[in-house]
């Protein structure tokens, strides 16, 4: 199995709604998605200073399943159109479970 875990901080200029757009839009990619076995996304729940804004965790069958959600074009477009206008850093690592 293989899981995949992003980070994102937004842009001081980010508003509630384009990052509310980031959470809906992503929460709708499951279904779209073959051999994806779990998958979390939320912003940070403000424990800590200095933490990301943000995090997707999702667990894979396989290396396959992984590739096909990366660049899926339903993903792709969520990446384009929503993260990236807000996006300031990204960290991500895909390691096997």
């Amino acid at each position: 199995m293989i899981r995949h875990v992003v980070m994102f901080t937004w842009k001081a200029g980010a508003s509630a709604e384009q990052k509310q757009r980031v959470l809906t839009e992503l929460r709708a990619l499951p279904p779209l998605m073959t051999g994806m076995r779990a998958y979390q996304a939320g912003p940070d729940a403000g424990l800590e200073a200095g933490n990301f804004d943000f995090a997707v965790v999702a667990d894979f069958e396989d290396v396959a399943s992984y590739v096909a959600y990366r660049d899926h074009p339903a993903h792709r477009a969520v990446i384009k159109e929503s993260i990236v206008p807000i996006r300031q850093d990204r960290a991500a690592v895909q390691y096997e479970v």
